[in-house]
């Protein structure tokens, strides 16, 4: 099926074919061999994952193992799924993704679901995302608390065009707006916002060249690359957020697993700060760090 294996003059059938990849994949070392088959194969079709056994029985045309076969050299190669395919879900939306900005990852979810903690459904609100990216959490978030506004800010022009297109595809124009900025440096003093969250870089430097192929070779350093020690990003957000948030509102921030005490240190010694416990993933690990600036 895949470039080395030899034409073979009896039936690829999409079951086929699928048991095929999977083993291929798994003795080459690619995560979850199985649902990576699975959405190549729905992609290349033009169908769901689910249809496809549906169709289990049906054969590919030449055409479309033709097509099979590139999509599996290039996740071979280590490209990621998300960038062959396209998009990625995240929250409910299915996001276009691209080099140009970080991939959506399930434990980002997790500061969506605290944010919407602190967002209410019965009045409006300004939201800010710092390092917007593909615009996944701006998104998420809009499109859960109808009268919140969102600005979505990235240093990245090329990041900040493709959250454009996913603002127009989730129709969320009207009240999610992309900025090419500097963390806060496009807005005055004057501009408060009720809720301010971030996913900014954290991988120390020195980490940067152990990262998986996918991401070392496919993902923009800027979205990753914390800096010596990998918090680089939040001392910069320690003074400038302060200056844009209403006292006694929530700023929300990702971490890496082993960053809150650093962290958390570093917005609790300037006094502007009360911080909560530590908020979880899925998977147990330390994610996010809550702060709510005080009143004084």
């Amino acid at each position: 099926m895949a470039a080395h294996e030899p034409e073979k003059k009896d039936t690829w059938d999409v079951g086929r074919v699928l048991r095929w990849t999977t083993e291929y994949f798994a003795t080459h070392g690619i995560d979850s061999p199985r649902l990576t088959a699975e959405l190549l194969l729905a992609h290349c079709l033009g169908t769901s994952r689910l249809n496809l056994y549906l169709r289990f029985d049906q054969p590919l045309n030449p055409s479309e193992r033709e097509a099979f076969r590139h999509l599996i050299r290039r996740r071979s190669s280590r490209e990621p799924v998300a960038h062959i395919v396209g998009e990625r879900s995240f929250w409910t939306l299915d996001l276009e993704t691209g080099p140009q900005a970080l991939i959506p990852r399930p434990d980002t979810e997790t500061l969506v679901s605290e944010a919407l903690k602190y967002l209410p459904e019965d009045r409006s609100c300004r939201v800010l995302d710092l390092g917007t990216g593909t615009g996944c959490i701006a998104l998420a978030l809009a499109s859960e608390r109808p009268l919140c506004t969102v600005f979505a800010v990235d240093i990245s022009l090329a990041a900040c065009l493709l959250a454009q297109k996913n603002i127009r595809n989730a129709d969320l124009v009207s009240r999610v707006f992309p900025v090419t900025a500097s963390w806060c440096g496009a807005f005055r003093r004057d501009a408060l916002f009720d809720l301010v969250v971030s996913n900014p870089p954290y991988i120390p430097t020195a980490h940067m060249a152990a990262l998986a192929p996918e991401v070392k070779d496919h993902e923009p350093p800027l979205a990753l690359d914390g800096g010596a020690d990998g918090l680089s990003a939040y001392r910069g957000l320690v003074s400038e957020v302060r200056n844009v948030l209403v006292p006694g509102s929530y700023f929300l921030l990702e971490i890496g697993y082993d960053q809150y005490e650093y962290v958390s240190s570093l917005f609790a010694e300037t006094g502007d700060y009360d911080v909560f416990p530590c908020v979880k993933d899925m998977a147990g690990k330390e994610r996010v760090v809550v702060l709510r600036r005080k009143l004084n």
